[in-house]
């Protein structure tokens, strides 16, 4: 069910986000993730939630009337929801309800209200190249489509994000320790469908191997295909969970990244929806020192 204009806008978007993808290479099942912003004269960190068909490009936001859920926390802090600050084309920009204490590592976290849409049937193959679907589920959907049977789905959108320590704070600390992590693994946030918890103490740095387990309510997520994408390189690294929802892939570079991937599972009746589950998780990662 949509409640609002602003969702339906939102689900035309990833119809024709899927569209042009079919006319081109790289297509992509329109994600929503976090972008950071500059932080406020007080020290509030700043975050901007919206759309698009490529990361890092947004191109469509959301509305606080679309977050089901959503809060930060960290070191010093407790756990607060996000503060709205302005609407934007491409964004919906948040900060946290307080400063953020020098040095402190922080994670923010959002879940969306659920979003119906139908799709075409020409954009159905292309939405499943790009999520990597399974076999099972291609042929599924081939033995619904051969009866004419439409594609009505329901997906659900979460969004994380993991912000280091500032580069300052945490080089002097690692170098006071003698280790090259500073920062605790971070935990799964209760209540999140879908999550991802970064098990590698950070801050990440190029050529880190990053270790996350995917969750979903709560329970390890086996199977699930997932790309790593950078905002300097078009090329993506994918790997599959495996059987205790992690996976572990080499970072290359230093930049932002994020984890993507969709939980796709088919209708339990002919005439019923698919249901997805969308996650994405933003990463920092710094130069080699």
């Amino acid at each position: 069910m949509m409640p609002n204009a602003s969702l339906h806008q939102h689900a035309v978007r990833l119809l024709m986000a899927l569209a042009l993808g079919a006319a081109a290479a790289g297509a992509s099942a329109h994600d929503t993730w976090f972008q950071t912003l500059p932080e406020t004269a007080r020290g509030e960190r700043v975050l901007a939630l919206g759309s698009g068909p490529h990361y890092p490009g947004q191109d469509s936001g959301v509305g606080m009337r679309q977050l089901h859920s959503h809060g930060c926390r960290g070191r010093g802090l407790p756990v607060a929801r996000l503060r709205w600050v302005a609407d934007q084309p491409t964004a919906l920009v948040l900060r946290t309800a307080l400063p953020v204490p020098a040095g402190s590592a922080l994670t923010c976290w959002a879940q969306l209200v659920p979003i119906d849409i139908e799709l075409d049937h020409a954009l159905v193959d292309v939405y499943l190249d790009e999520v990597r679907a399974t076999a099972a589920l291609r042929e599924r959907w081939a033995a619904l489509k051969a009866r004419g049977l439409p594609w009505r789905e329901t997906f659900v959108k979460h969004a994380r994000i993991e912000l280091p320590a500032d580069a300052a704070a945490t080089s002097a600390a690692a170098g006071a320790a003698g280790t090259a992590g500073t920062e605790a693994p971070t935990a799964a946030i209760d209540g999140l469908g879908m999550d991802v918890r970064v098990e590698t103490p950070g801050p990440l740095r190029a050529g880190d191997t990053l270790r996350a387990q995917v969750l979903r309510d709560g329970q390890p997520l086996v199977g699930l295909a997932v790309e790593l994408r950078s905002d300097v390189s078009s090329l993506g690294l994918w790997r599959q969970t495996d059987e205790q929802g992690r996976i572990d892939v080499v970072l290359p570079l230093a930049a932002n990244w994020l984890l993507r991937g969709v939980d796709l599972r088919p209708p339990t009746a002919d005439d019923g929806r698919w249901q997805s589950r969308f996650i994405s998780l933003g990463l920092q990662v710094l130069p080699r020192r």
